[in-house]
């Protein structure tokens, strides 16, 4: 009795594996999906898939019969993937051809450019800038632009109670942090390392709370220089910033110096250059007067060079400081401070 229901448990299995067959192949044929194929492999053919439970099922066939079902299980799982390799190959092909149609290149089309940017008025302007001033021996020195106080203002001789202090506007993170509100600070960290002679220009984005207008904005950038000797006097500072002038606004361009108040320079002066546009005569352009403001310059207060360390009975030097908008404006002359920051690439590309 045992052994007729093994038989017959046989004759299920091959029915079944016959059903199985018969199952997978009309799927296959009726798939348009190379996904969907996957998922009739996995059904049929995976470790969880119908054949692998037909499998499990081996140990109530009788024993004399268990090659026949094996070989008939083996000839399924063959007849199976031979039709889900064809048709996974057509399916791969059909699709390859689709897109080859859909992907057609016509090469009489014009190509694409790629769009390049352009540099920016302030960039052209700092790049002539450190060109000249490298030209006369000196080097380009980076710093913070997040400073600490006692290098933004009293290393520069500008003490706690200093009326400068209230009027450049400084913005603070806290007692003893600034956004520094000059390009100064790096010149004073420069001096503190005590390597002498020093000739060095350090241009840099700075902060101070103005309100945005033509002529002012809260981030702008600076470009100061200073040089350190022996010997150094006013005229090497007048001698350095004529040549500077000249070189930036043509060769004819003259110079003149006012004197002024800087705390960390003494004497101090701003200097004026004679209008490009009219020579000096007078014009809209100068308003008139025949003379630019462009810069504040001046001799080293000695007091600064105490707080850096520096002989102040050894050693001279000079220090000055140009707005690089400033620059930008005039030498492109252009009307409002705020084109600058727009990144408006069609009025870039005028420069």
């Amino acid at each position: 009795m045992i052994k007729s229901e093994r038989s017959m448990e046989a004759i299920r299995m091959k029915e079944r594996l016959e059903a199985i067959r018969e199952r997978a192949l009309a799927q296959i044929n009726e798939t348009d999906s190379l996904d969907k194929l996957n998922d009739i492999r996995v059904a049929f053919l995976g470790k969880k898939g119908e054949l692998t439970e037909v499998l499990k099922g081996m140990k109530e066939v009788a024993p004399e019969d268990r090659p026949k079902v094996g070989q008939i299980v083996n000839e399924t799982r063959q007849a199976i993937e031979e039709v889900l390799d064809k048709a996974k190959t057509e399916l791969a092909a059909k699709k390859r051809e689709l897109q080859l149609k859909s992907e057609v290149i016509d090469v009489t089309l014009p190509s694409k450019r790629d769009e390049l940017g352009h540099k920016h008025p302030n960039t052209l302007a700092l790049e002539e800038i450190q060109k000249i001033f490298i030209g006369m021996g000196y080097e380009v020195v980076d710093g913070p632009e997040v400073e600490y106080d006692y290098y933004n203002f009293e290393a520069l001789n500008i003490p706690a109670n200093h009326p400068a202090k209230d009027e450049q506007d400084t913005f603070y993170i806290n007692d003893k942090i600034v956004l520094r509100t000059q390009t100064s600070p790096v010149q004073a960290r420069v001096m503190e390392k005590g390597k002498l002679p020093i000739r060095m220009i350090s241009p840099g984005r700075v902060y101070r709370a103005d309100e945005v207008d033509a002529t002012h904005s809260p981030c702008f950038h600076q470009v100061e220089g200073l040089v350190i000797d022996k010997g150094i006097t006013f005229a090497d500072l007048k001698g350095t910033l004529a040549e500077f002038a000249k070189e930036l606004f043509g060769p004819d361009t003259k110079v003149k110096f006012r004197p002024h108040h800087f705390p960390f320079t003494e004497p101090s002066a701003e200097m004026d250059v004679s209008c490009f546009k009219c020579g000096g005569k007078g014009c809209r352009f100068c308003k008139g007067e025949g003379w630019i403001e462009i810069l504040g310059c001046g001799m080293v207060h000695p007091h600064v060079f105490e707080l850096c360390g520096i002989d102040k009975e050894e050693y001279t030097g000079f220090a000055f400081g140009v707005g690089l908008e400033r620059v930008a404006l005039l030498k492109y002359e252009i009307d409002d401070m705020r084109l600058l920051y727009e990144n408006d690439i069609r009025f870039i590309k005028q420069f």
